[in-house]
């Protein structure tokens, strides 16, 4: 098998780097960077109230400056244990969302560090928000009606390897990672050999940066990762420990808050493996943090092939309802992807008080993907993949046990036949569940990607008769996406279109209300033109682009071009040739994007299609002749256009002489 090539072009100048100063953009791309962001629109779970979160756009020099520890596959802030770089809050606002007419208000953000990660409490009364100071990572509440902030008091938050949302037990606590009072120092580096041998067996595991590479990056990871599970209580904004510190990587609430479900990493730690394949060790808790059961030991991934998987028990769930079960997955293949069995995988359930024997739910012929838990406590959606076809099914599955009831099945990367994904919720509990009706029907979500771009849609899919009824579809004038499912029928959505920025909207039948109006802040980026183009390479296999032209753009000109792709595999040259994207989709560039080179005078061919069409076993057998047919293809069509000056795009051989420079 060849493996993949990337080439990177390095820029070379000749003024030394030391009389250099920051590089600025040209004024048209400056001015573009300069704009205000979006404010990120968050409905509460209850969808009464909504967060106007205005987010720092770029981070300062200071801020990539920050010390910076590398260890077990991670980055983060030395000192706060944040990931680094950290997005920070400007300005928050809140307001009545389904009243627009009722007035904003503003959370006054106390100085003294940079707030983040902003969170709803599940019944909406209270948000979260942390803040990063020099000395440590914090937690505060706000009260929704006042906005006023309240901060956590003694609580040092330890967000290393739990990054995620916090378990909740219901709307007024919930458990967190948070430093260990008695942390001690740091451990001290200590001079010594590092030794590794490498043997004569295959190693099918990737490469990865940032690892860990002698006993002192194991002590400082240790040190750094070890975390106390505290319980927090919101209206007195206090927190108490619960058990003794271990490398908790997550922990999440098992039923309505009545236990814990904790994943915890223990030695050996490995120098060529990230610190979620380290072993760990699964345990069940009380709300006091004591151990009721230990589910199970999860051995090192060390010596598992890409596709396999460990032979034990592995992706661990907690029920969000009731019964508070514990589910898991088991192989049933010994995690061999290249074994013929009848069977790859179960799913095993061990329900309350823990003590006996864990029960089977449901057999699988394919390798396991997602577990997502209907509202009813009853059901679940299980989904599994087969590589091989590179094929997706999902059933009905009864939780209890019994004969599960196929949903859907589809192309990995089918976009055309697409059934959409299910609406959630969120519980009382801070769980998200899949939405469902009295009569067990449920919601689904999509892109609705066709030929002629993507219109977003609302169905209802009958559990009993497996028929879908189209309950909501996007204009084809605008792109326009359900978000919420609201009593009496009422829709909650976001509308975009090509000179509009998204905006939220309550539909109720044929009316639709506008519950937010911003504005665009970049209205320069409206006269950069976008055209999808749509063609076929030397084998038949319909590729597309999208084209970028500049705002001063006369028709008959030849422009240089850039052109932005990225190869994806398919067994399936149909699927490969599936356009996505819609015309109607609000263009907010970020400071990376390609297209902003538009503004400079430049055709940008945006998100080119580059399939690689084969088998999965020996698909990437004809890499280098496909990702070369697809870029003649690209350039050819761009040369028919009249848009772009195919001698300003360098060649193959201009950038193998560049790369050979550099190397």
């Amino acid at each position: 098998m060849r493996l993949k090539r990337i080439l990177i072009c390095i820029a070379v100048s000749l003024t030394p780097l030391w009389s250099q100063a920051y590089q600025q953009p040209s004024a048209a791309i400056r001015e573009a960077l300069d704009a205000p962001a979006l404010p990120r629109l968050l409905p509460s779970p209850d969808k009464q109230q909504l967060a106007l979160l205005e987010l720092r756009r770029f981070n300062s020099i200071d801020e990539l400056a920050r010390p910076t520890m590398r260890l077990a596959g991670l980055r983060f802030d030395a000192v706060s244990g944040t990931p680094s770089p950290l997005q920070t809050v400007q300005r928050l606002r809140l307001r009545n969302l389904l009243n627009p007419e009722t007035a904003e208000r503003q959370v006054e953000l106390p100085t003294g560090g940079g707030f983040h990660s902003f969170a709803w409490s599940p019944d909406g009364q209270r948000f979260l928000l942390e803040r990063r100071t020099e000395l440590a990572n914090e937690l505060w509440v706000g009260d929704t009606a006042s906005g006023r902030l309240r901060q956590i008091q003694g609580l040092r938050l330890n967000s290393v390897l739990s990054q995620g949302e916090p378990a909740w037990l219901n709307a007024r606590e919930l458990v967190v990672l948070a430093v260990p009072d008695r942390r001690g120092n740091a451990p001290r580096p200590r001079p010594q050999p590092v030794i590794q041998e490498s043997g004569a067996r295959p190693s099918p595991e990737r490469t990865y940066p940032d690892l860990l590479r002698n006993p002192d990056d194991e002590a400082q990871f240790e040190y750094l990762a070890r975390s106390q599970l505290a319980l927090v209580d919101l209206p007195s904004a206090s927190a108490r420990p619960l058990g003794e510190p271990a490398l908790f990587a997550s922990v999440s609430s098992v039923g309505e808050g009545q236990y814990l479900l904790t994943e915890r990493l223990v030695r050996p730690f490995s120098y060529q493996l990230t610190w979620d394949d380290f072993p760990q060790i699964v345990e069940v808790r009380q709300r006091s943090g004591r151990v009721l059961r230990e589910v199970a030991r999860v051995p090192m991934r060390q010596g598992v092939a890409i596709d396999g998987v460990l032979p034990g028990p592995r992706v661990f769930y907690a029920s969000p309802t009731r019964d508070a079960a514990i589910y898991w997955v088991e192989a049933l293949d010994g995690g061999n992807p290249a074994a013929r069995v009848p069977f790859r995988d179960r799913v095993m359930r061990l329900d309350p008080p823990f003590t006996g024997q864990a029960r089977e739910v449901q057999r699988m012929p394919h390798r396991f993907t997602r577990l997502r838990f209907l509202d009813d406590g009853q059901h679940a959606i299980l989904t599994e993949t087969d590589r091989l076809r590179a094929w997706t099914r999902s059933y009905l599955l009864p939780l209890s046990g019994g004969q599960s009831k196929p949903l859907f099945e589809h192309s990995l990367r089918e976009r055309y036949r697409h059934p959409g994904n299910p609406l959630m919720r969120t519980l009382a509990n801070g769980h998200k569940v899949i939405q469902s009706t009295r009569e067990g029907d449920i919601f689904l979500v999509g892109q609705g990607a066709s030929a002629r771009g993507e219109r977003p849609f609302l169905d209802r899919l009958s559990m009993a008769e497996l028929s879908t009824t189209r309950l909501f579809q996007s204009d084809e004038r605008s792109y326009e996406m359900p978000l919420a499912l609201l009593d009496e029928g009422r829709l909650l959505t976001q509308r975009e279109t090509a000179t509009e920025p998204p905006n939220l909207f309550l539909r109720d039948g044929a009316q639709a209300q506008a519950l937010t109006e911003l504005r665009d802040p970049s209205p320069q980026l409206r006269r950069i033109r976008r055209e999808l183009v749509s063609f076929k390479r030397a084998d038949g296999v319909d590729l597309s682009f999208w084209m970028y032209l500049p705002p001063d753009y006369r028709e008959g000109e030849k422009r240089p071009a850039l052109v932005w792709a990225y190869p994806l595999e398919f067994n399936d040259a149909t699927v490969a040739g599936q356009l996505g994207g819609s015309p109607n989709r609000f263009a907010a560039l970020p400071g990376i994007s390609p297209q902003l080179l538009a503004l400079d005078g430049f055709v940008v061919l945006n998100d080119a299609t580059m399939p690689v069409v084969g088998d999965a076993r020996n698909v990437n057998d004809g890499f280098i002749e496909q990702i070369t047919m697809n870029a003649r293809a690209i350039i050819d069509k761009a040369e028919s256009l009249g848009t772009v000056d195919t001698r300003r795009m360098p060649s193959a051989p201009q950038l193998r002489r560049l790369h050979g420079r550099q190397s």
